[in-house]
This record gives structure tokens, C-alpha cells and sequence, in this order.
């Protein structure tokens, strides 16, 4: 395994298949602008993505928000990505933020946010970018933007309405408001909500059971379920014939089959 990266504002622990990714900037309530954190989620992708041992990631804050999205003190005063001209500031999300957005969409891992609190503008955008968003009592999301008189710069419009639907999205980003838990998993936005003391052990046992499957085979699996949104199905079943023909050439493939055979437990090492 190649070594993990060292971060500056966010904690990676190692576990056995999977990595937990925990923001600690609480003095500024995990705000992805103005911190490292940006910088630290991308090295943590392209860590995880570079080691077939490791078949997911979990994001999670410290304190009291998952994160709060951009510094509103910067944007006040014009710092940071937030200054300069137009041209200025539109370069600076490309090459900022955005950033983030594409490590996080084109992850061959499977990502997890475990929510542990507040999610709102671009921490929420950065939620709905992960595979599976699980949440407790104290999460909170709002798409928050036009409160600011500013639009979702992250792309959090293109992901929000693909897990709940236009009109919903729509709803959600015109209002700009908060909504809780039970909101959020009656519009399908959590895959489980739980006490806050169980946030992070639901998490890993989600990360732990994926971790267990043939690592090529699931970041394969994950490849073609990003390109069926992008592809016509003729396309898309072509894919899934050569990706198929490579795998029922792999070890792996052999192992789960004479395990299920046999009705013994297999253990897959990525060829």
C-alpha cells in the first residue's frame, strides 16, 4: 500500500479495507474554503484510488457540522477564492473547489459521508457528490446559496436533482432552507439515519461489508454505474460485455465461485 498522505486539516485512519476521513476544523465549523480541507480531500482520493486494498472512503467532521460550506467571513471580505475580478474569481473555483468536485464524482472508491451534523452549501453539495450519505438526529442540509445571493459554484445543482428529482431540487435550491433529518431521508437524500453515537459504526459497517467484496470487480461495478448515467443503453451493454469478459477472466472471479460452491468464505486479493 502506498502511504497515506499527510493532511493539515482533516485526520486519516487506516482501517482494515477502508479509510475514515474526519474534518477538524471546528472552529470554523469544517468551512471547505479558507482551510486545507480541499486540498485534503483530493489527497485522500488519489491516495485511496492509487491502493486496491482500500475499497472506501468515509467523510465525517469533527464537532458540531459536517461542514459548513464557504467562509462567509471571506466572502465578506473579498479573501481568498472570493477576491479579485470576475475572471479572477471564476478561475479560482476552477481551479479550488471544483477541484474537489471532480475527485469526488470520478472516486474509484466508494465514498461515504456519515453526517454528523450541520451540511449546508457546498458541505451539502459534497454530501450529495458521495455514493451513500448516512445521517443522525443532529445532521441538518440546505442548499443555501441563493441566500447568499450566489449560485451552487461547486455544481451542486447537477448532482441534487439527480438523487431527488428536479421539482424537489428545484424546491430545496430556490428556498434556500434548512431541513432536518426526517426531511431528508423522506426525500431519499440518507440511506439510514441513526443515533448520533452509531453515526460512525454504521458507516464502517457499510465500509466494511464493501471491503469484503472482489476490489476490482466493485470499482469496476461503480465505473459503469457513473456511465450509465452518461451513456445510451446500446453503448452501455457493450461496455458491460468487455468489463464482464475481463472479469470472469480473474482470480477473484474463481475465488468467490468455488467459494460459493463450496460454502466457504473467499478471500480476494485483486487479480
Amino acid at each position: 500500500m502506498n502511504s497515506a498522505p499527510q493532511l493539515q486539516d482533516a485526520q486519516l485512519t487506516v482501517k482494515s479495507g477502508y479509510a475514515i476521513c474526519e474534518f477538524q476544523r471546528d472552529d470554523v465549523r469544517n468551512a471547505l474554503t479558507g482551510t486545507a480541507l480541499i486540498e485534503d480531500i483530493c489527497a485522500v482520493l488519489d491516495w485511496a484510488n492509487s491502493n486496491l486494498s482500500i475499497a472506501c472512503v468515509i467523510f465525517t467532521g469533527q464537532g458540531r457540522a459536517f461542514s459548513s460550506g464557504g467562509n462567509i467571513k471571506e466572502m465578506a471580505q473579498r479573501k481568498g477564492m472570493f477576491g479579485g475580478s470576475p475572471a479572477t474569481i471564476s478561475r479560482a473555483y476552477r481551479e479550488g473547489i471544483q477541484r474537489m468536485t471532480k475527485a469526488v464524482c470520478n472516486a474509484e472508491v466508494v465514498t461515504i459521508a456519515a453526517v454528523n451534523g450541520a451540511a449546508v452549501g457546498a458541505g451539502f453539495d459534497l454530501c450529495c457528490m458521495c455514493d451513500l450519505r448516512i445521517g443522525c438526529d443532529d445532521t441538518r442540509f440546505g442548499e443555501t446559496f441563493i441566500n447568499l445571493g450566489i449560485i451552487p459554484g461547486d455544481g451542486g445543482a447537477w448532482f441534487l436533482q439527480r438523487l431527488v428529482g428536479y421539482q424537489r431540487a428545484a424546491e430545496l435550491t430556490f428556498s434556500g432552507r434548512i431541513i432536518d433529518s426526517e426531511e431528508a431521508s423522506r426525500l431519499g437524500l440518507l440511506l439510514d439515519c441513526v443515533d448520533p453515537s452509531q453515526l460512525l459504526s454504521r458507516a464502517e459497517t457499510c465500509a466494511s461489508e464493501y471491503a469484503s467484496k472482489p476490489p476490482l470487480a466493485l470499482r469496476q461495478t461503480k465505473r459503469l454505474m457513473k456511465a450509465a448515467q452518461r451513456v445510451e443503453l446500446d453503448d452501455f451493454l457493450d461496455l458491460c460485455a468487455d468489463v464482464q469478459g475481463h472479469c470472469h477472466h480473474t482470480q477473484d472471479h474463481a475465488r468467490a465461485v468455488e467459494a460459493f460452491i463450496n460454502k466457504t468464505p473467499a478471500t480476494f486479493k485483486g487479480d
